[in-house]
């Protein structure tokens, strides 16, 4: 099994928290002692983990420049998700709830769609395996904890896996701002599946032929879009107020 680094604070607790056997040494800013390192750092000691402490330019080093917080670890590579795991969480919930992004190639915009699938109560995110955003340690750090507790479900064939989850009983929601209908006014409860394309092409034509219904946010103003992990955010509350008020 492969190693990564990940970064910043809401990450490494969120793995050390669940899965602290994963990691391999923690790297923190010498000199720096404060209420948001100090019990991090207490905590990996306790469970046996290696504390480095290095100046500010070796950490930038590591990170390739992306923002640490001070902090970086050195874990083993997460568990990846699939098909098969996608099959249990559809026997396994009542209302399963998913988030489907097809084509969002940012790390940056990964993390925010997972961070806001964890707050709405998402209960997988499928990708497909190409031209998909990684979970890389800027994805992590961005999903403040999200990337740990949400699975990132990597599908060989987006398009079959939308027409398997259907005849599984999960309604699917692509959006589409040509569409007439608001998602404000669609009917979204019951078992979901909300599909977000990628910025600027958004989704797939084949993505587009899988879906039951296309829904937009309706747009006011003067611009004439939303960045994907905002609209992200607004389709999937909307799922759960909703879901809240059945």
């Amino acid at each position: 099994m492969s190693n990564e680094l990940i970064y910043g604070f809401h990450s490494i607790e969120a793995i050390l928290n669940k899965e602290p056997e994963r990691f391999l040494e923690i790297y923190a800013l010498k000199g720096r002692e404060d209420k948001r390192l100090n019990p991090i750092i207490n905590e990996a000691r306790r469970f046996g983990i290696s504390v480095q402490f290095m100046q500010r330019k070796a950490l930038d080093n590591k990170s390739k420049g992306e923002q640490h917080q001070g902090i970086i670890a050195n874990v083993k590579a997460a568990r990846t998700y699939s098909e098969r795991d996608l099959d249990d969480i559809i026997a396994r919930e009542d209302n399963p709830f998913f988030l489907v992004l097809d084509g969002v190639t940012d790390p940056h915009n990964l993390g925010a769609c997972l961070r806001s699938a964890d707050a709405a109560g998402v209960h997988g995110v499928i990708v497909p395996k190409d031209k998909s955003a990684k979970l890389t340690g800027t994805a992590r750090k961005v999903a403040c904890g999200a990337a740990e507790t949400v699975p990132l479900i990597q599908v060989t064939n987006l398009a079959r896996t939308l027409r398997d989850i259907k005849e599984a009983g999960v309604w699917v929601a692509g959006t589409a701002g040509e569409t007439d209908t608001h998602v404000f006014d669609a009917s979204l409860t019951g078992p979901i599946a909300i599909i977000m394309g990628a910025e600027g092409d958004g989704m797939r034509r084949l993505t587009r032929e899988h879906c039951d219904i296309l829904v937009k946010i309706p747009m006011v103003g003067t611009v004439s879009s939303l960045n994907v992990s905002v609209a992200t955010g607004v389709c999937l509350f909307e799922v759960l107020r909703q879901r809240n008020a059945v």
